[in-house]
């Protein structure tokens, strides 16, 4: 049912709701609905909801909302006017972006300073910032804890924390340094925990650390379904050998908009972008080989409408919130059940529509049988399918007569090459240096030594048993054959003479 209440009637402040409608949001969706009036209220919070129902707003407006800006009466009253009043944590470096995006449009008329923080960045301008005062910090664990550790943050007067994705923490190892960042704030702040899915250990860090929380969940319209509704899902059967032509002829079905295509493996997300890219496609990839320069550059440049398609491993499932993603394809099998629904979660976004697409290897289909089960998706035995498939065409709405290679009248978008790298100020991960702190440099929970990254804990995993299931030992785009190792010469001693004769 449309939601005809506007977020005025709310009593969010006229500021907030002047700034959203400039972005043209005037309506809540149904978690912000539910969520906002508990949160205005400030009672604790424990919010479930599947990704994509637009559950930023639900926990960002109050905190826009409650904050005291700069040039609100009272501010030089604070105790300490500029230290952080709202503290929102996120297990992902793209997440932190993108909810702190978001809070910064909403907060434009009333002037509130917003900053993130994460690791791949230089330390520099974060601490210059935190010096000349922000009223919100988004964020991942490890460089917050850097920040704090060193005094350059301070949380004891941040009255809001939010926990954004708390399962996906769970899932990287970040519980841990959250426990340590709730000890740093103030007992009597207002909590909210937003998750998709409600593990134990989630729930135990919400009995120890919440008070008396509202449990409040969005629920699809119909009330029953653990995907979407307003995604339409096909599943295919496909060869290894036939991925890339499927992907290529898939790429030009009609209405076709922003695409992304997940892989489980670092070197295989390199290989499909790569490919596309020579097919004629304006593609990029994002991974955790990648440093943030180059993950940012792909970012904006898909954003920007520069490439439309982003090929991604799963770090980037639950960090990337683009407008107008109309189709997503898992080139391999996710993990699990979980995994797929953050994938698919990429579009149907916000009241849009959407097209997911699965192939499945033979190899595959023991695992896929347990997502199928779980979710009750009704494709048991996909069907086995070629780039040639006429059933391909038709449920795809490929025209017919479509090959593997864009047609150069179809060439209509810059390319990656046509978005600059920003020069962050830090060394790229992976080279061992320690500038980056846990979230780029040493090998922290949020960041470390290659892959491991904010948001890559589980990415670490692609360069053990994904990789070596495709056979191969080294790093994106490399082969499968290892260099030759150099035989060390074995001398021996030859024992003296006997002097006895």
């Amino acid at each position: 049912m449309q939601e005809t209440r506007t977020f005025a009637d709310f009593g969010i402040h006229p500021d907030v709701v002047a700034a959203l409608a400039d972005n043209g949001i005037t309506h809540p969706f149904p978690i912000q609905a539910m969520t906002l009036p508990v949160a205005m209220s400030r009672h604790d919070i424990i919010g479930q909801a599947k990704t994509g129902t637009g559950k930023t707003l639900g926990f960002g407006l109050p905190v826009l909302h409650n904050v005291v800006a700069p040039g609100d009466e009272g501010y030089a009253a604070l105790e300490r006017p500029g230290a952080p009043q709202a503290l929102v944590v996120a297990p992902t470096r793209e997440l932190a972006v993108q909810v702190a995006g978001d809070l910064e449009k909403a907060g434009a008329r009333r002037g509130i300073r917003v900053l993130t923080v994460y690791g791949g960045r230089a330390y520099e301008p974060q601490i210059e910032a935190l010096q000349k005062g922000v009223e919100v910090v988004v964020g991942t664990p490890g460089r917050l804890l850097d920040l704090a550790g060193k005094n350059h943050l301070t949380l004891a007067h941040a009255r809001t924390v939010v926990l954004d994705e708390a399962d996906e923490m769970l899932d990287l190892g970040f519980l841990p340094d959250v426990e340590k960042l709730l000890a740093l704030t103030p007992a009597g702040r207002h909590t909210m925990l937003f998750s998709a899915t409600m593990p134990g250990a989630v729930v135990s860090l919400a009995r120890q650390y919440m008070s008396q929380p509202t449990h409040i969940r969005a629920m699809s319209e119909d009330g029953e379904g653990h995907t979407v509704a307003a995604v339409e899902q096909f599943v295919y059967r496909a060869h290894a050998l036939d991925k890339v032509e499927m992907v290529a002829r898939i790429l030009q079905a009609e209405g076709r908009g922003r695409t992304i295509i997940f892989t489980r493996t670092k070197r295989t997300a390199a290989k499909v972008a790569d490919e596309l890219t020579e097919r004629g496609f304006a593609s990029a990839a994002i991974h955790g080989d990648l440093g943030q320069g180059a993950r940012e550059q792909a970012l904006r440049a898909f954003r920007n409408d520069k490439v439309d398609v982003l090929v991604a491993t799963d770090v980037a499932a639950r960090g990337i919130d683009v407008q107008d993603v109309t189709h997503v394809i898992n080139y391999q099998c996710p993990e699990d059940e979980k995994t797929y629904l953050h994938r698919i979660g990429r579009t149907g976004r916000a009241g849009a529509t959407g097209v997911a697409v699965t192939f499945v290897d033979w190899d595959d289909m023991p695992r896929w049988g347990l997502i199928n089960k779980a979710l009750d998706l009704g494709y048991p035995e996909p069907e086995e399918t070629y780039s040639s498939s006429p059933h391909l065409f038709e449920q795809l709405n490929i025209p017919e007569g479509t090959r593997g290679t864009l047609p150069r009248s179809a060439r209509t978008h810059a390319g990656l090459s046509a978005e600059q790298v920003e020069d962050l100020g830090g060394r790229e991960p992976g080279r061992g240096s320690r500038a980056g702190g846990r979230d780029g440099g040493r090998g922290g929970r949020s960041g470390g030594r290659g892959p491991r990254q904010d948001g890559e804990r589980r990415a670490a995993r692609e360069g053990g048993q994904g990789e070596r299931a495709e056979g191969t030992a080294g790093a994106a785009g490399g082969t499968s054959e290892q260099a030759p190792r150099r035989r060390r010469r074995r001398t021996t001693r030859t024992p003296k003479a006997s002097t006895t004769d």
